[in-house]
C-alpha cells in the first residue's frame, strides 16, 4: 500500500460538481492499494497514517500526530500512485491491485481507521474527483 500524506489547512473532494467530503486543518492522504496488500498491511498503514508526527509542538518540532492536534483526515483512493514509470513514457499499473480487491481494502482501511479516530472522511472509489 502506498500513501502520500500532505498536511493541509483545508481540503475537499468533488464528484460531478458535488462536494462529497471536506476537512479543515489536518491531512489529505492519497492511497493506492497494491497487488500484494492484505488486511494486515492495511491495518499497519492506518496506524502509521494516524501516528505520523508531522505537526509542530510548542517548541516548533514535528512531534505531534494528526490525532494529537485534533486534526481531520481525508482519505482519497488514487491508484496512479502505484504506477511504474521505469520504462518508456507510458506508466504500467501492474503493481496496482485489481479494482474489486482495491475497493475492498480501501474500504477496510477507512473502516479500521474510523474505529480509532472519528475525524475521518473519504473520497469515492473509482470516481473522477
Amino acid at each position: 500500500m502506498i500513501s502520500l500524506v500532505q498536511r493541509v489547512s483545508h481540503g475537499s473532494v468533488c464528484v460531478e460538481g458535488d462536494t462529497i467530503a471536506e476537512i479543515t486543518h489536518g491531512i489529505l492522504v492519497l492511497v493506492a492499494v497494491q497487488a500484494d496488500d492484505n488486511e494486515q498491511s492495511v491495518i499497519r498503514m492506518g496506524e502509521r497514517i494516524l501516528g505520523y508526527r508531522i505537526f509542530s509542538d510548542k517548541q516548533g518540532k514535528m512531534n505531534l500526530s494528526v490525532m494529537d492536534v485534533a486534526g481531520e483526515v481525508l482519505l482519497v483512493p488514487q491508484f496512479t500512485l502505484a504506477a511504474d514509470t521505469h520504462k518508456g513514457t507510458r506508466p504500467s499499473f501492474t503493481q496496482a491491485a485489481q479494482a474489486d480487491v482495491a475497493r475492498s481494502l480501501f474500504e477496510y482501511l477507512y473502516t479500521n481507521m474510523r474505529k480509532q479516530y472519528q475525524k475521518l472522511q473519504c473520497g469515492k472509489f473509482a470516481a473522477n474527483m
